[in-house]
């Protein structure tokens, strides 16, 4: 699981397992806003209207019947690892 971690998060578990970091005062605080932040994270607050060639279209109901999922899941999904940085071009 550590070579999924990059350096700050490594160094963060490195010190809970030596017993190297303590609970402050305000925890309960900081657990409820990334709580909250988590949550907002992934709440659709925008609708867009897009236009799409008809091969597109057609290719992205496709896919998303193959993956069991609707086609504008598959699209959100899409754009949001592109923007993210995790959806690379295939060469």
């Amino acid at each position: 699981m550590t070579d999924l971690l990059d350096a700050e998060e490594r160094e963060i578990l490195e010190r809970f397992e030596r017993d190297g970091l303590r609970r402050t005062a305000d925890a309960a605080d900081e657990i409820e806003a990334a709580r909250r932040a988590a949550r907002a994270t992934f709440n659709k607050t925008r609708r867009v209207n897009l236009r799409v060639t008809e091969r597109d279209f057609n290719l992205a109901h496709s896919r998303a019947r193959e993956e069991g999922i609707p086609y504008q899941t598959l699209l959100s999904s899409v754009i949001h690892k592109y923007l993210s940085g995790r959806l690379s071009e295939k060469r």
